[in-house]
């Protein structure tokens, strides 16, 4: 191989060791066109934000358009449990226990057989009473229903008796704000509890019935 050829090989072999190609600078409006591209205009910064205030909006009706049925559903669902735990202790202990509601203070409490020392108490008066529990403040006792009698004011006292029957009684609870009620009827023989969305009232018996 002749010294030329040699030179020209060791020149290619040169040539790909070389550092790669720097890219040059940009331009100034070069720059300021990438900077366009790559950015968000007035016009669209503005728009996203008021998309997000709508969203937010939305969010916010739909929250205050659930939470007061969210109280009243847990008011009933307390309501509920306080009268099935009465019935299951008259049931347990053989006594008669009481549920005072005070339809005045939007309030109810269980009355129970018992002195505050131990031990049954033989008069009314000195029966142990447990803590008023309060109903939620957007909720309200709207009335109560014993027999054909509708109370919707001062103390009202319903019973459960040892063997499981209770004081047959009808419970209305409303949020007069947003027009939302619930009812709770305790069945008299039975001492059963159920609750019904709105205002429910059970149909009168007919002949055919019992047919």
């Amino acid at each position: 191989m002749d010294r030329g050829h040699e030179r020209s090989l060791d020149s290619g072999w040169l040539a790909g060791l070389r550092a790669p190609a720097v890219p040059r600078p940009l331009r100034g409006a070069e720059r300021a066109g990438s900077c366009r591209r790559a950015g968000f205009t007035l016009v669209e910064l503005l728009a996203v934000i008021i998309v997000l205030a709508l969203i937010a909006t939305l969010v916010t009706v739909n929250w205050r358009a659930i939470l007061p049925r969210t109280q009243l559903h847990s008011a009933v669902r307390s309501l509920a449990a306080t009268l099935q735990g009465t019935r299951s202790d008259a049931i347990a202990r053989n006594a008669v226990f009481d549920v005072q509601y005070d339809l005045d203070g939007h309030r109810y409490r269980v009355v129970t057989p018992f002195r505050a020392g131990g031990g049954i108490s033989p008069t009314a008066e000195d029966r142990l009473a447990l803590s008023w529990q309060d109903l939620p403040p957007s909720v309200r006792f709207k009335s109560i229903a014993i027999g054909t009698e509708i109370y919707e004011k001062g103390l009202i006292y319903v019973r459960f008796d040892p063997l499981g029957s209770a004081s047959g009684h009808v419970i209305v609870l409303a949020q007069p704000a947003d027009n939302n009620m619930y009812t709770i009827e305790v069945q008299g023989l039975l001492g059963l509890i159920d609750y019904h969305e709105g205002l429910y009232e059970r149909a009168v018996p007919r002949e055919d019935d019992f047919q």
